[in-house]
């Protein structure tokens, strides 16, 4: 490691990419990275991770292990005019064997006629690309510039990895760190997978003259607390409302309640999550349980009525109902077979007898002739086809046997029933 002066982070950079930590799955022998080390030659890639975990450093690694120039900019700073500069530098240095590594921090930042600019100096070997970012590539990069690149992912940095930057900050500056077991636990939880603002919380430390070990509540009082990573228009904001609806979905209220808190305490917009709770009551549960939506449309009144924080435990109310409701996608499966079969079935009239007649017209013509009321028919049931005469009745609508739907299923059953000895009579 390298100990002149400079901050901790940077005197603490790997040297070599066996000193990453917590990307073994890239970077040792069997991953990705290792192989192309392994066989001296490097293509494009495209680095996926949160921040601080090592997308830089894997990067100006690489071209060291590999022997390349290593060349990087920041899309946040960077501009058509300097990617000329680039290129233009990488031609240069090409006629004399040279080959560049054109590191391209923040990528996602670049728009798409910028990312395209790429294409041809990738394709000619002038450049190996490799891009970082913190954003979906699938939503934020070209499929073009995707489709010459390999997407690799780095893990958020857990516990264990963690653990070894602080082994090596007291290795480097031959102190440890002023904190009791509990508190450096808690010191490692509030870095949230993130290896360089754990750093720059342990320099702070380090910059305090401190009688004597810090506990929790001391570390809590000396330090700021991390924000959880979370854009509420970027891939967190899908993440945790996918895991919310999964949850909900499989049943587990403790989780639901979790990834509920994450979006809330993170800043999410209540009305957001009100909005997909509705939808879940009526997409994951339906008639198994009508309440379920009667729940949290009440707690978006709720909401509305109260505003945060109060309103927020209304949302939990719903959130725990529909989590613990039995579950039924039959009426949403129903409605994806009956928007089908209205569009290939077009434009075909119903049964004349079903018509209203407003006009004499019409009357003449046979609408509403022979209708059977049904309050008039035994038990209510008169048993008619409602069907057009060029289709075949269909069965769109098929409840469960979990929760009223059962009850539904026996209704439905006798009036099938019903029809079947009517029609026959």
């Amino acid at each position: 490691m390298e100990t002149d002066g400079g901050p901790l982070a940077d005197r603490l950079r790997p040297r070599t990419l066996a000193d990453v930590v917590g990307q073994d799955h890239l970077t040792g022998p069997n991953g990705a990275i290792g192989r192309m080390v392994a066989a001296g030659k490097l293509s494009s890639i495209i680095l996926w991770g949160p921040p601080g975990t090592g997308k830089t450093t894997i990067a100006r690694l690489l071209a060291d292990a590999v022997g390349m120039r290593f060349e990087p900019i920041s899309a946040v700073f960077s501009g058509v005019a300097d990617l000329k500069k680039v290129f233009a530098a990488a031609k240069e240095h090409a006629r004399t064997g040279q080959r560049t590594l054109l590191f391209v921090d923040e990528i996602h930042r670049f728009n798409r006629a910028q990312q395209d600019s790429f294409l041809p100096f990738v394709e000619d070997g002038t450049v190996t690309l490799v891009g970082a970012t913190t954003e979906n590539p699938s939503f934020e990069l070209n499929a073009a510039l995707l489709s010459r690149a390999q997407v690799l992912i780095l893990r958020r940095l857990d516990a264990a990895a963690l653990e070894q930057l602080l082994d090596r900050a007291e290795a480097l500056t031959e102190r440890p760190l002023p904190l009791d077991a509990a508190a450096r636990e808690a010191l490692i939880a509030s870095a949230d997978g993130d290896g360089r603002f754990l750093l720059n919380q342990v320099e702070t430390l380090y910059s305090v003259d401190l009688p004597e070990p810090l506990d929790p509540a001391g570390l809590s009082a000396l330090l700021h607390r991390r924000v959880a990573v979370y854009d509420k228009d970027r891939e967190g904001h899908y993440n945790l409302i996918s895991a919310l609806h999964k949850s909900l979905r499989g049943s587990d209220p403790q989780a639901a309640l979790y990834y509920l808190a994450r979006m809330l305490t993170a800043g999410e917009e209540p009305l957001y999550v009100l909005r997909r709770l509705v939808r879940f009551a009526s997409e994951d549960i339906g008639l198994a349980d009508p309440q379920a939506l009667v729940q949290c449309l009440a707690a978006k009144d709720s909401y509305d009525f109260l505003g945060s924080p109060e309103g927020e435990l209304a949302i939990v109310q719903a959130c725990l109902y529909c989590a613990t409701a039995p579950k039924s996608n039959a009426a949403y499966m129903a409605m994806k077979s009956a928007w089908k079969s209205a569009r290939d079935t077009g434009s075909l009239m119903p049964p004349q007898n079903i018509l209203n007649a407003p006009t004499r017209l019409m009357k003449q013509v046979g609408y509403g002739k022979g209708y059977e009321y049904d309050h008039d028919a035994v038990e209510g049931f008169s048993g008619a086809d409602y069907w057009p005469a060029e289709m075949e009745p269909q069965t769109f609508y098929a409840p469960g046997d979990r929760g009223f739907e059962a009850r539904l299923a026996e209704r439905i059953a006798h009036w099938n029933r019903l029809r079947q000895e009517r029609g026959q009579a």
